[in-house]
């Protein structure tokens, strides 16, 4: 079992803001960076917290992530946007792209907006939540490019997508918390994958296939030359999931497929989102109050004999528990990806004794 280091969320955003610095963002740039990827630690999904940011630092010492980029809007058809990150954090680049989106719907009622050529976007629930406190109903479909594919289709053996996320969140009724489902259409995230084997832990079976295509719980599968490949979810549902989100989010935007460039090796997204005022729909009057009813009607369901949690749990809520307990306790990094974080700093000029110190280590 791994061992972890404990660290509190403004002492990890100080940090991943310092070394964002030193690798040349400016100071708006590395807030967002810490800011998004700090919260993903504290919602629970270290998948895509601050574990990912050896990767994203190696790409800004090898120039193949651009720092201050901005979102570029490279066709605009009012309602219909497509905006370009040129390779950007995808930390700006998807804010500054959900603030056109939002602004869009505010005008229009609703907003088509394609999304490409950023680098890694992250939690895709974090821009669902940005349209939700602004009062919008949105969906995102994602894929990958620019990196070898992760995730076997459903009667295959070798690996042909990304783990291509979907995306739907609707605000809070009469200024509640919102509905977020977030979810990777494999069966589980690749970070995860990475969590599991820096930690030293194996995954369940009927989530890995090794390179010969015959089921594995050892996470290094995907780590190997050649490397395994994940499963999706529900088999064939999951498969046709992450096929639509592939089809909507990379040709349309015009930022390509997974299906070549892998040399690159960094994380490119494409997105497409749609994002939309529920206001100006037929049931504007009444949506909230039938919406809150339901939500209360299925939460009201007696829990199952096996159920951990004390009763039924919306989509977002499991994250917003883990929020309140990490705020209070801190955020817990295991120690092989904290060597890796302080690593990298060091490889953009950043010592590890100062990277330490700002963590309170």
């Amino acid at each position: 079992m791994a061992e972890y280091v404990t660290i509190q969320a403004e002492a990890l955003r100080a940090t991943v803001r310092a070394i964002c610095r030193t690798g040349g963002s400016n100071e708006r740039e590395a807030s967002l960076v810490a800011e998004n990827l700090v919260l993903a630690n504290l919602s629970g999904h270290d998948s895509h917290g601050v574990g990912m940011l050896p990767q994203y630092w190696l790409a800004v010492h090898e120039k193949r992530l651009v720092v201050n980029q901005s979102a570029h809007i490279a066709l605009d058809a009012g309602a219909l946007v497509t905006v370009d990150g040129g390779f950007g954090y995808g930390q700006v680049i998807g804010h500054e792209a959900m603030e056109i989106a939002i602004q869009r719907a505010r005008q229009h009622g609703v907003c088509v907006l394609s999304l490409r050529n950023s680098h890694h976007i992250g939690r895709i629930g974090h821009w669902g939540e940005q349209c939700a406190a602004a009062g919008m109903i949105s969906t995102h479909y994602v894929n990958v490019v620019n990196r070898q594919p992760l995730v076997a289709p459903f009667g295959g053996s070798d690996a042909r997508f990304a783990t291509n996320p979907y995306c739907c969140a609707i605000p809070g009724p009469h200024g509640g918390e919102p509905i977020v489902l977030d979810m990777a259409t494999s069966t589980i995230a690749m970070g995860k994958v990475r969590v599991a084997m820096n930690k030293g832990e194996t995954l369940a079976p009927g989530i890995l296939i090794d390179a010969e295509g015959n089921p594995s719980i050892d996470p290094k599968v995907m780590f190997n030359k050649p490397s395994g490949a994940i499963r999706a979810f529900g088999e064939h549902k999951g498969f046709g999931l992450a096929l639509i989100a592939e089809l909507l989010s990379g040709p349309l935007s015009g930022g390509g497929t997974g299906r070549n460039n892998w040399e690159v090796g960094t994380i490119t997204n494409n997105m497409l989102s749609i994002v939309f005022d529920p206001a100006k729909l037929g049931g504007a009057s009444t949506w909230q109050d039938e919406a809150q009813a339901y939500i209360d009607w299925v939460k009201a369901s007696p829990p199952a004999p096996d159920n951990k949690t004390g009763g039924v749990l919306v989509a977002g809520e499991p994250e917003r528990r883990t929020r309140a307990e990490r705020n209070s306790q801190g955020i817990p990094v295991d120690a092989t990806t904290w060597g890796e974080i302080v690593a990298a700093g060091a490889l953009l000029g950043h010592a590890a004794a100062d990277t330490n110190r700002l963590a309170g280590l």
